[in-house]
């Protein structure tokens, strides 16, 4: 992977004090410039820059590292301090003083606390300077010392902030957990409810029929929800969803299913249904049933409540087509942006209304390949979920 030597000028240039080090570092020796470098093994770029006598580089800038007397350092971990290349036995032939005209030349390796090197404190000047003496080396020393202790430090509060983040998150994630059960399996629970206390009643063995294959759809429902929990924390947890199909099926037996619970629950509500889907699909249906359950709650839980849910599925073009229509009041402008993402309802409405709905049906909606709109006016709101058809 390549490395990012963006972030490495950036670490150097979130250190307040660099720019006085380098200042120092002119005062004190006279010489004309003087930077802070990242060298690796096939680099050498500047990463904070102090340049009185033009040498031309600006933070980011770079030079062959093979170039540099700094490679030097970086293998042999030591520094290097020259008054006058002309009289300096080791670099007095040396390509980069040649190549570079200067004369005299200071860098001191910037070694982190693991003893990872990451580059130079380094000044350079045309002219001879006086730096062999114990306190130019020891300033440097010390300056060296002190960048590296400041990026040994704000990489540890970088990874204590990733922490407290991740903690953050997987507070959040067991909340909504918790918020999520609460929230979809209240219609199924309620429906199984409702079918016990008509059971209870005297009945014929028809109507008793009729309820018990309600209830059991319910509870086959409550499994599917438990395990879409589970695929709820993975979208937020970036790992996404992996779609479960099923042989192919027609969705009408499913959409009635999820109407039929809603009635059960909502006695007092009306839900008209136009279904036109009678061709076998192949698609994970149980959560496509969470999906419908998801929008229509959604619209029975905002719709005015002496006006019909009007519920519509069709094969359109390839596509299955299933909208949910209610009136009332209509959904504000800023709201439509985020609708689709988790509690944006809660934040506004009541406590039960947590908006966790139709966060998890346009995820559903996306695993399918398809989408799920929004559009509120004062006359409807309306939201449309479309799905290619597999062949």
């Amino acid at each position: 992977m390549a490395h990012d030597f963006q972030q490495d000028i950036d670490a150097i240039a979130r250190i307040d004090a660099v720019p006085t080090i380098l200042d120092v570092v002119c005062r004190t020796t006279g010489m004309g410039f003087a930077a802070v470098a990242r060298v690796t093994e096939d680099r050498w770029i500047v990463c904070s820059v102090l340049d009185n006598i033009d040498f031309g580089l600006a933070p980011g800038g770079e030079l062959k590292v093979e170039t540099t007397i700094c490679n030097e350092i970086r293998a042999s971990h030591e520094a290097v301090v020259i008054d006058s290349v002309a009289d300096d036995e080791v670099f007095c032939g040396h390509h980069t003083p040649a190549q570079y005209g200067f004369q005299s030349y200071i860098s001191m390796p910037i070694i982190r606390k693991d003893g990872q090197f990451f580059g130079t404190l380094c000044a350079i000047d045309p002219r001879p300077a006086r730096l062999k003496n114990p306190e130019i080396i020891g300033m440097f020393k010390l300056f060296a010392e002190l960048i590296a202790a400041h990026l040994d430090a704000a990489e540890l509060l970088d990874a204590a902030r990733a922490e407290t983040l991740q903690e953050r998150t997987h507070k959040e994630l067991r909340e909504q957990f918790i918020a999520v059960l609460g929230h979809d399996l209240r219609n199924p629970l309620g429906s199984i409810a409702s079918g016990v206390n008509i059971l209870k009643r005297p009945s014929d063995e028809a109507k008793r029929a009729q309820i018990l294959a309600l209830m059991e759809g319910s509870v086959v429902r409550m499994s599917g929800l438990i395990d879409n929990v589970l695929d709820f924390a993975r979208t937020r947890m970036g790992a996404g969803l992996v779609v479960k199909a099923a042989a192919p099926k027609p969705m009408e037996p499913v959409l009635e299913q999820v109407v039929s619970e809603f009635r059960s629950v909502h006695p007092d509500r009306v839900i008209e249904t136009e279904f036109e889907a009678a061709t076998s699909i192949v698609a994970d249906h149980l959560r496509l049933a969470r999906l419908f359950s998801n929008l229509i709650g959604n619209a029975l839980s905002h719709g005015a409540a002496g006006t019909p849910v009007r519920v519509s599925a069709k094969m359109v073009d390839g596509e299955l087509v299933f909208s949910v229509a209610n009136s009332g009041k209509p959904i504000p402008a800023d709201m439509m942006a985020n609708l689709f993402q988790p509690f944006v309802r809660g934040k506004t409405t009541n406590e039960q209304g947590l908006g966790l709905g139709l966060y998890i049906a346009s995820e559903i909606a996306k695993m399918h390949g398809g989408n799920v709109e929004a559009v509120s006016t004062p006359q409807e709101t309306r939201f449309v979920f479309r799905m290619p058809l597999k062949r």
